[in-house]
């Protein structure tokens, strides 16, 4: 039986298949919210829990939260930050508002709520891990992707905010920063790029896996490439 839990947020996309994996492989309980439930019966998992959850929303990303948090027997002990989105646009002058917000609304948002929710369990617990995951571009931009810039470079600030004000109370928080990860919807994006530069999600995983293990229990506040040949 597992003896500590982990929430995985975008743990049905294509980097978040295998840090699950990656999870229930070590003996993780791993919990994945949702946005919609599945479609007829669902066959259990072994170390496997899926909940309905709007984690743009704060009454969800608590929800989700508690049933992660919910067995005593396996105490929340990391939340690792996947959920997110991409979206391309013109150069600043030329994008709306809305559209610059909406991706504050994509990757900052379900970070900050499920975070917020999720540290005083995790300090109940005795302590634990908070990964993060932002993007190369939030340290070395592009043009046309303002909105995506600005959002993954927030939630690195967030990530090293949550890492100083949590270091007393034995909570620590990292972030990893991928190039292009090499996924069939980035494929299909860019069907003539060189996608043998690209950085795997199996290579991800092993990493973010790490960050949330006690084995990196002396580091918080460490921004990680994980950038392939990229």
């Amino acid at each position: 039986m597992a003896e500590r839990s982990v929430l995985v947020t975008g743990g049905s996309g294509g980097l978040g298949g295998a840090v699950v994996a990656a999870f229930v492989e070590t003996g993780w309980r791993v919990v994945v919210p949702e946005r919609k439930a599945r479609p007829g019966p669902e066959p259990a998992e072994d170390g496997l829990v899926r909940v309905v959850a709007d984690l743009s929303d704060p009454a969800g990303a608590a929800r989700a939260v508690e049933a992660a948090a919910g067995e005593p027997a396996a105490p929340l002990r990391a939340v690792v930050n996947l959920v997110g989105g991409y979206a391309s646009g013109g150069l600043v002058h030329e994008t709306p508002v809305e559209d610059f917000e909406r991706m504050l609304t994509v990757n900052l948002r379900p970070t900050y709520l499920v975070t917020q929710a999720a540290l005083p369990h995790l300090v109940a617990a005795g302590g634990g891990a908070v990964v993060c995951v932002s993007s190369r571009a939030a340290v070395s931009p592009f043009p046309g992707a303002a909105g995506y810039v600005t959002s993954k470079a927030a939630v690195l600030a967030f990530a090293n905010a949550v890492a100083v004000e949590y270091r007393s109370r034995d909570v620590r928080c990292n972030t990893v920063l991928p190039s292009v990860i090499d996924t069939p919807a980035n494929r299909a994006a860019q069907p003539n790029a060189d996608h043998s530069r690209w950085v795997a999600p199996d290579e991800i995983a092993p990493v973010i896996r790490f960050l949330a293990s006690a084995e990196s229990a002396p580091t918080s506040g460490a921004t990680v490439p994980v950038y392939g040949r990229a």
